[in-house]
């Protein structure tokens, strides 16, 4: 039997390159996003070309309602989850100062971008336990998809950064308490990666790069992204519970 993933935001973007790898070493995915179905069917014929049988559950994550549907659908089609996958979120939709964000925005990208992982993390976990003592072999993980920003202050998108930052934390949390079940929790922080979110700053990362604002000059891919969450799910780093991985082409590496 095929193990199955379960990846927000999984239609497009990082979602996307990550869901295309998993489906690419042996996973069965069910996808998340706010699409109708009839928009994503390109996308699901993509994923089940590389092999995989694959689902599609539409809902915002930010919606308890519609976070108890995803997994429901999840449950009724596979009958098990190996793998969770926290990586929908959002940017703000006007970057403004901190000194004149609004909490509108605020709750906003915190519902989505933090309190929706933390309790989609909550409902997969007891599920992944339940699992776990029903079958002694039972292997499973959670991955966040957190960002750079997690440390790294923009003062112009403040939300952003507080959510991630809540998203680490949140990893650390659940790693903790999941220990005694064997089920590690992982952080993956990507930096600047070529997506439909940063398609708009397109211009003002070029420059930086090209002056050097990552050791390795060049754009981040979701393929970049979803080669490392292949890996952390197919088990490689079941003894690194708690672990941030980066994938930001050296970016952070503090420099002379």
């Amino acid at each position: 039997m095929k193990r199955v993933a379960l990846i927000t935001g999984g239609s497009r973007g990082i979602g996307f390159g990550i869901a295309s790898q998993l489906a690419s070493v042996g996973f069965d995915v069910a996808i998340n996003g706010t699409r109708a179905p009839n928009e994503v069917v390109d996308v699901v014929k993509k994923l089940k070309d590389l092999g995989s049988d694959v689902i599609y559950c539409q809902g915002n994550i930010a919606s308890a309602t519609d976070r108890e549907k995803i997994f429901r659908t999840t449950e009724d089609h596979y009958g098990k989850l190996h793998v969770l996958v926290n990586n929908a979120g959002v940017a703000p939709k006007e970057r403004r100062d901190i000194l004149e964000a609004t909490e509108e925005s605020f709750d906003d990208v915190l519902s989505i971008n933090l309190k929706a992982a933390y309790f989609l993390m909550q409902k997969g976990a007891n599920w992944m336990v339940r699992q776990k003592q029903k079958e002694k072999e039972f292997s499973a993980c959670i991955i966040n998809i957190s960002s750079i920003s997690a440390t790294v202050a923009s003062v112009n998108r403040g939300e952003y950064c507080v959510s991630k930052a809540g998203l680490s934390m949140a990893t650390q949390l659940f790693a903790v308490r999941l220990g005694e079940f064997d089920i590690p929790v992982f952080e993956v922080r990507p930096g600047i990666i070529s997506t439909d979110m940063t398609a708009g700053a397109k211009e003002k990362y070029d420059k930086l790069i090209n002056e050097g604002l990552c050791v390795q000059k060049r754009w981040g891919t979701p393929e970049d992204v979803g080669k490392v969450v292949a890996s952390l799910a197919s088990g490689a780093f079941m003894y690194s519970t708690g672990q941030v991985i980066m994938v930001d082409g050296g970016m952070t590496i503090p420099r002379l």
